[in-house]
């Protein structure tokens, strides 16, 4: 059987569904991977179809005119930015779907996955990271980090749904239109997206995100999706003399997030390493940092295996991407989270709540004094640290691939739209 995977954003975006689509592969599958042109690479090492996606919306809410038009709350603008790279993405989907059995799409790609398995009468699943189903338990985390009472909260998937399918409506019912053939979609069908999404996969453990009770059987939490690479990676030797030097360190990345004053911020973090008299990793994102310009006590890298490199440090200062919060709570180690946008605040907020982690620290009120405070709270706190132990058992202990392999074999079986029967 074929399953057409549609993936569109940043590596975080990306990443946990290559983990599923490999688990699939294994499982007899056939895989067809729709994504930007960066993780080509790696769909091919994995023994994927590869099919290009040319626009890449990460890159474009990382770029001067993205994040302008985000930091001064211009969403209309932009809207307007990435409405040409919407249109060509739709089209590269449908090609991308063209002979499948099966499509499962990345939340981004919800624009585009549910409407052609509608016209190509397959089925159509999402493949998400984040909780994205109305659910009077908390709101949409795009609205708010905090309840707002169960009525309010389910009302807040409505308008996250206008806010974010009304800007983009005119295009994309161009797109319904041609190449699709389907009626444009209709004011109040914008409204109630989130409501026509099943059945979901998803991919976060139920022990960071319990399922509500008023989900239903069609939404599917089973555990994370992780693509490890520390059986065949070696680190450089520095790295490895840096780390047997002396105790675990903490780290510090922000992953794929840009930052206009890297020098300033680098400053800053070592700074507050100093202060709380930790060993500290920094990793990307530097502004052309060299080793050379940095304390014995700190260490640079571009790059190194989260499921590598998290277990054998002392806690984790980063953005708050699912990815990356996943990965250090599976290494069982506290968490500083310094969002910046998106669902960043919700995992922030995720970790605070689950004990495992002190306040979050949005990026914008970042202060040498507070991440100082936070690193001493997260490394002088035993009951948050035991916390952080006993989640990353329980994460370690589920098999969410395996979990999501099964839960898809289920579905397509009893799908009477799929005629083709599993390799």
């Amino acid at each position: 059987m074929r399953i057409t995977i549609l993936a569109i954003g940043s590596e975080g975006d990306v990443r946990y569904i290559l983990a599923l689509g490999k688990g699939l592969v294994d499982a007899g599958y056939t895989i067809r991977f729709a994504t930007h042109s960066i993780f080509e690479k790696m769909v091919r090492s994995l023994g994927f179809e590869f099919s290009l996606l040319k626009a890449n919306p990460g890159e474009m809410l990382n770029s001067e005119a993205g994040q302008t038009a985000l930091k001064k709350g211009k969403v209309k603008d932009f809207f307007e930015l990435i409405k040409p790279a919407v249109l060509q993405t739709g089209n590269e989907c449908w090609d991308a779907c063209q002979g499948t059995d099966a499509i499962l799409y990345s939340p981004v790609a919800g624009y585009f996955g549910p409407d052609i398995g509608e016209v190509l009468n397959v089925p159509a699943l999402g493949a998400y990271c984040l909780p994205m189903d109305p659910t009077r338990a908390f709101p949409s985390l795009f609205v708010s980090q905090r309840s707002l009472g169960g009525v309010i909260n389910q009302l807040t998937y409505t308008i996250y749904d206008g806010m974010s399918w009304l800007p983009l409506r005119s295009t994309l019912n161009l797109w319904r239109r041609d190449p699709l053939n389907l009626p444009p979609r209709g004011i109040l069908a914008c409204l109630m997206a989130s409501r026509q999404r099943m059945p979901v996969l998803y991919a976060f453990s139920r022990y960071v995100v319990p399922k509500p009770p008023d989900w239903g059987d069609n939404l599917n939490i089973t555990g994370y999706w992780f693509l490890d690479e520390s059986a065949s990676w070696q680190p450089p030797q520095q790295l490895a003399d840096f780390l047997a030097a002396g105790p675990p360190p903490v780290y510090i990345g922000f992953g794929s997030m840009s930052d206009r004053k890297p020098e300033e911020t680098t400053n800053l973090v070592l700074r507050a390493l100093a202060q709380s008299k930790q060993r500290g990793i920094l990793a990307t994102g530097w502004g052309g940092l060299g080793q050379q310009d940095l304390p014995g006590e700190v260490f640079k890298i571009d790059r190194a295996p989260h499921d590598w490199l998290f277990p054998r440090v002392a806690a984790a200062v980063h953005h708050g991407g699912a990815g990356t919060t996943a990965a250090s709570l599976r290494a069982g180690i506290p968490c500083i989270i310094i969002p910046h946008f998106m669902d960043q605040p919700y995992w922030g907020q995720r970790v605070v709540d689950l004990g495992v982690g002190p306040q979050f620290i949005p990026r914008d009120q970042l202060t040498e004094e507070r991440l100082t405070s936070a690193i001493l709270e997260a490394l002088g706190n035993q009951s948050m640290r035991q916390s952080a132990v006993t989640l990353g058992d329980q994460i370690r202990a589920e098999d969410g691939v395996g979990q999501a392999v099964k839960v898809l074999d289920r579905y397509l079986s009893k799908s009477h739209k799929v005629s083709t029967p599993v390799e």
